[in-house]
């Protein structure tokens, strides 16, 4: 039974890729991958829209590889500079009629909160599930982490910041690290792993996690490559006033100081 099964997934595999146009004996990372996801994924057997969205999810996530990103990284120190409307990290803040909203974002607290960003409402959950008093900061710093290898590229804009902002009242800073492995998503996992990561003794530096997929909301912000870090400041009412990309410079950190400044000015 073991050997047919394997004999119709080598099958299987060939049709894919003689749909492909390639040798019959080569199976091309894309063929390998639909399959896999198809033959494991029944729910959406039938689903032609839900199946269309995985091909082309697959097709985007398959054109670039680790070692694309990490040449990326090396050449530029860090900076992605053709996803941004603005070419390099801004200069100026970006005008409210042009500033577009940072996507939903759940994420947990080691402390055991979770946290609905951007924080334009108190949705602070407690333990008990009720919603706490937070107060919406006029400007919030989120750095954004998708590998270990950005976690130092976050600090070297948050604890900057947080020096020279630590005094105001109206501005906090979130430090989001995305855990997309399915078995650490798992309730229990979830928990256990929050119980053991560290905890934040500054209470305007939020060092939370969001677990699951995160490809749609990396497509929203146009994030390619996973192996930088993303930094994005956000006003009161969600929107991005500034963003900028691997490790901080002196110039952008003056930059995003100035503009923090603007936005606190106007609360």
């Amino acid at each position: 039974m073991m050997v047919r099964a394997r004999d119709a997934a080598r099958a299987l595999l060939r049709l894919a890729g003689a749909r492909a146009g390639v040798h019959r004996d080569y199976f091309p990372p894309l063929a390998r991958a639909t399959f896999a996801r198809a033959f494991l994924d029944f729910r959406k057997t039938g689903n032609k829209e839900a199946i269309e969205k995985d091909k082309a999810r697959l097709t985007d996530e398959l054109s670039r590889g680790y070692f694309q990103d990490f040449a990326e990284i090396r050449e530029n120190a860090g900076k992605v500079y053709h996803l941004y409307i603005i070419a390099t990290a801004s200069k100026v803040i970006i005008p409210e009629v042009d500033a577009v909203k940072f996507p939903d974002l759940d994420v947990d607290s080691p402390d055991g909160g979770a946290l609905h960003l951007p924080l334009v409402a108190p949705t602070l959950q407690a333990d008990d599930g009720e919603a706490g008093d937070h107060k919406i900061p006029g400007a919030s710093l989120v750095c954004l982490s998708f590998r270990a290898s950005s976690l130092k590229m976050a600090e070297s804009w948050s604890l900057p910041y947080l020096d020279a902002f630590g005094a105001a009242k109206n501005m906090h800073v979130y430090e989001v690290s995305f855990i997309d492995s399915w078995v650490l998503s798992l309730s229990p996992m979830r928990r256990a792993f929050l119980k053991a990561m560290r905890k934040s003794n500054n209470p305007r530096r939020h060092v939370v996690y969001a677990f699951g997929d995160h490809y749609d909301f990396r497509k929203k912000l146009q994030i390619i490559n996973l192996l930088t870090g993303y930094i994005y400041l956000v006003d009161g009412l969600g929107r991005i006033r500034w963003q900028g990309s691997g490790s901080a410079t002196q110039e952008e950190l003056s930059s995003l100081t100035a503009c923090t400044s603007i936005l606190l000015d106007e609360k």
